[in-house]
């Protein structure tokens, strides 16, 4: 059987959120924010490895949760850093290379669906890099920032939406093009906002297939009340 290492960055502060506690440990369902997401990830049997990054004051706690969770695959839970691509990185650094396909998914996008991580999985299978995205529905403005006030921008272009696609995760790539762009980007001292771009970097293509308005990434106080009215719904079947 191929080898399908999941990772999970979670040692983001989530200072958008105005709460004390980071956004990975919330509460949904009675559970941390990050188990649950792991737990809808692993309902992909095609995985056969987590790694969670998470901040270094929080590795041995997540540790013993993340032993009492019986999914029958192994869970590490590794050091972070101060970056999402620095998080990544060193889960990546832990990951055989003889392994196939490295999946990266959001610890705070806790709706992901078997499905689609099965079917990026596929895609990065068959073309080496895939994303999960949806097109983007509101007109788009491309602006510059004006010195004041702060919250005023100058237009200086619309882009059409037929062009635009948010991008989401679980974003999939073979093993050895993700360690390559990693360290290409590492070399270069490039930071980018998602693997997917460090894989761009190297003028490899990445196929986006399309995703879900449910599959959200939580990042404020709303969209924690989006999440539970989300699982009130699948509870109620609707």
């Amino acid at each position: 059987m191929s080898r399908i290492a999941a990772i999970l960055p979670a040692a983001g502060l989530g200072t958008r959120m105005g709460a004390d506690t980071p956004k990975q440990f919330l509460d949904l369902d009675g559970m941390p924010l990050v188990i649950f997401t792991l737990r809808r990830l692993a309902a992909s049997s095609a995985i056969t490895e987590f790694l969670v990054a998470t901040r270094a004051d929080e590795v041995s706690s997540l540790a013993t949760r993340m032993a009492q969770e019986q999914i029958g695959r192994p869970v590490r839970v590794v050091r972070g850093g101060g970056s999402r691509q620095e998080s990544v990185a060193n889960a990546l650094a832990g990951v055989d290379g003889a392994t196939e396909i490295v999946l990266v998914h959001d610890a705070v996008r806790p709706f992901v669906t078997r499905e689609q991580t099965d079917r990026i999985i596929a895609e990065a299978r068959a073309r080496g890099a895939a994303i999960l995205g949806i097109p983007a529905i509101d007109t788009v403005k491309e602006v510059k920032r004006a010195s004041l006030p702060e919250d005023v921008a100058l237009i200086t272009a619309t882009i059409p939406r037929e062009r635009i696609v948010l991008a989401q995760t679980p974003q999939a790539f073979s093993c050895s093009l993700l360690k390559e762009a990693f360290a290409k980007a590492a070399e270069d001292g490039y930071t980018g906002s998602d693997e997917a771009s460090l894989v761009e970097r190297l003028g490899h293509a990445v196929h986006v297939v399309l995703g879900s308005e449910r599959n959200i990434k939580i990042t404020r106080p709303v969209d924690m009340e989006l999440a539970r009215f989300y699982l009130q719904q699948e509870r109620s079947g609707k």
